[in-house]
């Protein structure tokens, strides 16, 4: 049963979290933060970014906290939140790729990418990328991108349907953005790997947490849920397997980390044993990855 309680001290590390004013980012920024790690906050909202930076340092903490603008559903905005990190930071020691949105109206990035999509996975891909050499600049330095169990339901990834060409099927949309993100990780730790580097690439889901981001859910959908799944944990409960991907000393690169109860619903940290073919889909990866690096323009130099 791995806890907070189990993390190294992580004084003198930087740490990014993206969505880290609520759930279970602001769980993971807590956490991280209470080791020694400084912090930075990347938010939506300036105003929510500050309250979180104000109740996380009043529980204590021996990190810095620090909070900055950034909204994954615009590439442009993207660099320029890359380029003002890269100004006040030399290195990048842990970034998590936590934020994300949840079967929403159907809406479209800036630059007209369905909104689950564009966020959950080409927001964070640019992102990673435009990073990429502060992590390069760290001794072991992790990527964490935060997936779901709900990765299962997607048999693969329509390249011709990312721009709600089709009907849009708002749990269809998400589940693909979360394969998405698996299909990131994977390919990212191949490349890393085969480069020589020490960075590790790694993903993580919540098991059945209860945050904001079930907003979109109407309440008799949501109690439908609640009910099917029968335990439902706690935000600081739900950030565990992203922390433990982030800190623990025995996490393997290239590793989908969850809860380890039934169905992983519920529980502590574990390597998850979801598997689908489309997840161990190669071909499908990289064709991701060449498509990502299309569409933000990012090449990553290994």
């Amino acid at each position: 049963m791995w806890t907070t309680k189990d993390m190294p001290d992580l004084t003198g590390k930087i740490a990014l979290v993206t969505g880290a004013n609520t759930g279970i980012g602001f769980e993971t920024a807590k956490a991280l933060y209470s080791a020694g790690a400084s912090v930075t906050l990347a938010v939506r909202s300036e105003a929510k970014g500050i309250a979180a930076k104000e109740q996380i340092a009043k529980e204590g903490g021996k990190g810095i906290l620090e909070v900055a603008l950034l909204d994954l559903a615009g590439l442009v905005q993207v660099g320029e939140f890359a380029t003002q990190f890269q100004k006040r930071h030399a290195q990048l020691d842990i970034l998590v790729n936590n934020a994300g949105v949840m079967i929403p109206p159907p809406s479209l990035t800036e630059e007209g990418f369905e909104l689950q999509f564009g966020v959950n996975f080409l927001g964070h891909f640019a992102l990673t990328g435009y990073l990429f050499p502060l992590l390069k600049q760290s001794v072991n330095a992790r990527v964490v991108t935060l997936s779901s169990g709900a990765a299962i339901r997607a048999a693969g990834i329509d390249f011709d349907n990312l721009r709600l060409e089709q009907p849009y099927d708002a749990w269809r949309e998400y589940a693909t953005s979360k394969l998405a993100d698996l299909l990131f990780t994977y390919e990212f730790n191949r490349k890393l790997k085969e480069n020589g580097s020490t960075i590790l690439s790694v993903a993580a889901h919540p098991g059945v947490t209860k945050t904001d981001l079930q907003r979109n859910i109407s309440e008799a959908e949501l109690q439908t849920l609640l009910a099917e799944f029968k335990e439902v944990m706690e935000p600081w409960q739900g950030a565990l397997p992203t922390l433990f991907a982030a800190t623990d000393a025995s996490v393997i690169g290239g590793t989908f980390y969850g809860p380890d109860g039934e169905n992983e619903y519920v529980g502590y940290p574990a390597p998850s044993k979801h598997h689908t073919a489309a997840m161990a889909d190669r071909q499908l990866a990289a064709d991701l990855w060449s498509y990502a690096e299309k569409m933000t323009g990012i090449r990553y130099t290994f």
